[in-house]
């Protein structure tokens, strides 16, 4: 993968066209203008390739587009508004009424919400399990089965799934599947490769880095990714904005260099972590190991998000590491160039007692930390004497 070629010139950065800048231009504009009916019918009948309507087609998206595209190894990209609209366009896209879903277990809560609560209106059934055993994911398909969504790794504790495996068994039964892969970035697991049909990322995270946009990706084949826009895309109308695409186009240049930081920070925060007598358990999965779906070797590259669990009676324990955190800010999203921290006990107060596991839960006692770019020297000091709360 030429990364350099990538990030800096694909996706149409003509620099001669404008003017020798090296900043692609944004194209803050919402309609184009015809010069005849002709060239306009033309451009109807094409609106995912050529400029109609800044909600079908924008010169500015375009380019980001082809690049996350090209980082995936798909043949075409989409950008929405949220990480959930890629999902929930991805998942629309492959089902009707009746059929069912298969999903990983404890997935992304907006994913969750989608099936349970949205989809189950229209008629469309679900099974969460265990999916790094590829025999649960396939006892759980049905003769109306049309899907399997994974997240590799899973959310907050970081299982994996053997992608290459599971995609085999959906091809065996003519099933089409989707992975979240927001975790590991196209720079470290590249699904489709593996044979997984939509990659969608979250690229609020990481691929924009710098928590200053919202927005989500959808790869996939050309025809699945046109498809996928003369459905939910273009009828739903969750389109990413073209100026929050110029940010995101600006975040992915320096997308290799901030891994890279990022994993040699976090190596030395886990390494802190792992044998502190305050934390029960840490969750943070390596690249080059041995996944839990079996012999699983996906990740070529570690991230810096991770999950503790500590050592206490009450969620009380938790409130008070968190409170006392002063470089790691306390919010929802991660990936930002700032370290941030998600207590689960926040959102789910009475979701699962301390300290015990049930499936598909997590219990209150997990926060989720997501180290960014500051010296690790500073993330240790701040970990430690917040720990020493609990």
């Amino acid at each position: 993968m030429d990364l350099s070629y990538i990030l800096n010139q694909l996706g149409e950065e003509d620099r001669e066209r404008h003017r020798g800048a090296v900043a692609p231009p944004v194209y803050q504009t919402s309609i184009f203008a015809f010069p005849t009916v002709a060239a306009m019918r033309e451009g109807f009948r094409d609106e995912l390739d050529r400029t109609v309507y800044t909600r079908g087609n924008n010169p500015t998206v375009e380019v980001l587009r082809k690049k996350l595209a090209a980082l995936e190894g798909a043949e075409d990209a989409l950008l929405f508004g949220s990480g959930a609209a890629a999902i929930a366009a991805g998942v629309i896209a492959c089902v009707a009424a009746g059929d069912h879903v298969v999903c990983v277990q404890k997935p992304y809560s907006w994913t969750r919400t989608l099936l349970r609560e949205l989809l189950g209106k229209f008629g469309v059934t679900h099974s969460f399990v265990d999916a790094t055993s590829v025999a649960k994911v396939e006892a759980a398909l049905t003769p109306r089965t049309r899907l399997i969504v994974l997240e590799s790794p899973n959310t907050m504790t970081f299982e994996q799934q053997d992608l290459a495996a599971v995609a085999q068994l959906a091809r065996g039964h003519g099933l089409r599947t989707l992975v979240d892969n927001s975790y590991a970035t196209p720079l470290h697991q590249q699904p489709i490769a593996l044979g997984i049909d939509l990659v969608a990322h979250s690229a609020t995270k990481y691929l924009n880095g710098h928590s200053d946009v919202v927005a989500g990706a959808l790869c996939g084949s050309k025809a699945l990714i046109r498809e996928v826009f003369k459905g939910p895309y273009m009828t739903l109308g969750a389109m990413l904005s073209p100026h929050d695409a110029w940010l995101m186009i600006r975040g992915l240049r320096t997308l290799p260099l901030r891994m890279q930081r990022i994993a040699a920070t976090t190596a030395r925060v886990v390494a802190f972590l792992r044998d502190h007598p305050k934390v029960q358990r840490l969750w943070y999965p390596q690249a080059g190991g041995v996944g839990q779906g079996g012999g699983v070797d996906q990740l070529q590259g570690n991230s810096g998000l991770l999950s503790i669990a500590l050592r206490c009676d009450s969620t009380s324990g938790v409130e008070r590491f968190c409170d006392a955190l002063q470089r790691f800010l306390m919010t929802v999203s991660w990936g930002g160039y700032e370290s941030l921290c998600f207590p689960v006990a926040a959102v789910y107060p009475a979701q699962t007692p301390v300290g015990e596991e049930r499936p598909g839960q997590v219990p209150v006692n997990v926060v989720r930390l997501s180290v960014g770019l500051e010296e690790p020297e500073v993330l240790i000091a701040d970990l430690s004497q917040a720990l020493e709360r609990v």
